[in-house]
């Protein structure tokens, strides 16, 4: 079977931690949808990736794979453009990292910028492993398994990229061109802060989740922080260091944005009702994505047969990249392949 692909390939993941929320929708997800169009997709919920920091309770990703499938699909990932599946499902996602362990030297994985930073930041885990301080490696199979020419990556994403570059760089180094080099496709991401200002992730217990109702969305942003040196209604704000503005930039409308940012700056609107137009305009986004994914929940065969016929397409560009590996390292073919 030719796999090469018609168009130019892009592959990306997500690990499958927790449910999704608005942080991923306008960050990755809404790009991620329109790359379907353009290219050759490829999406993947790497659940070993999450072992590195869930190694000891891994009760909860088996769940969470499902969830995020049911998010990618309802928000408008289209398993008939994008291949959608688990990492886990294609063991040569671990052949690859094996033989990629064999040649990246540790000085290169310890100078990566959010190895130390994590550790810090999750102390309450015991980080002190090879699968933490490997994940790079981890992260460079899985792009290299599909010839992916592109990865859509944020600014910050950046040097992660470039260490899959040079181990990619040196495999070739060692035994030939065999893999693609692939290069990072900037994209502007917008970063929300969660309910508390800060980062809108799960740790933080700060999130706003694409499978929340109505009811709890009002609720989030209703005690959600804004200018803090506004005290009183009376008082005017300042748009710019409000973070509930921050999701009016992502969901609401230029025109009426820019009404909101004036009548904040004159006090002529309060934050109860900025925080109240958000939480519509928000809660409407969502309609069709909560619509589409009760249907999936009510359906869970479907879920089945995405991943299986993902993992079916992905396995077949998987084998093929392996198969080139192996002759180029002199390794043999196990019978029957």
């Amino acid at each position: 079977m030719n796999t090469t692909p018609a168009r130019e390939r892009v592959l990306s993941g997500h690990r499958p931690t927790g449910l999704l929320h608005l942080g991923h929708l306008v960050g990755a997800l809404s790009n991620w949808i329109e790359l379907q169009s353009a290219y050759d997709c490829y999406y993947t919920v790497v659940d070993w990736h999450a072992l590195t920091t869930h190694y000891r309770d891994p009760s909860g990703i088996q769940e969470s794979i499902r969830e995020t499938i049911v998010d990618w699909v309802a928000a408008g990932l289209d398993p008939d453009r994008s291949t959608l599946f688990v990492q886990s499902h294609v063991k040569e996602h671990a052949e690859m990292h094996l033989l990629f362990s064999m040649i990246v030297p540790l000085g290169w994985l310890e100078r990566v910028p959010t190895y130390k930073e994590q550790q810090q930041q999750l102390a309450d885990k015991d980080l002190s492993t090879y699968g933490f301080l490997g994940y790079p490696v981890l992260q460079a199979a899985d792009i290299v398994l599909y010839d992916a020419r592109f990865v859509p990556v944020g600014e910050d994403q950046i040097p992660h990229l470039e260490l899959t570059r040079e181990i990619v760089r040196r495999f070739n180094h060692f035994y030939g061109t065999v893999l693609v080099e692939p290069a990072a496709k900037t994209t502007t991401v917008a970063r929300l802060p969660g309910t508390d200002g800060r980062k809108m992730s799960k740790s933080y217990d700060n999130t706003i989740n694409l499978s929340d109702s109505p009811e709890a969305i009002r609720e989030k942003y209703r005690t959600m922080m804004t200018d803090p040196a506004r005290k009183r209604r009376s008082d005017p704000g300042d748009p710019s260091v409000c973070p509930v503005f921050d999701h009016h930039r992502a969901f609401t409308p230029e025109a009426r944005r820019a009404g909101i940012d004036r009548d904040c700056r004159s006090a002529a609107i309060g934050c109860i009702d900025c925080k109240a137009d958000v939480a519509a305009r928000v809660i409407e986004r969502l309609a069709p994505i909560r619509q589409r994914r009760e249907e999936l929940m009510h359906h869970p065969e479907r879920i089945d047969q995405i991943l299986k016929a993902g993992a079916d397409r992905a396995r077949v560009v998987a084998a093929g990249t392996m198969k080139r590996v192996r002759k180029s390292m002199g390794l043999s073919e196990a019978a029957g392949r």
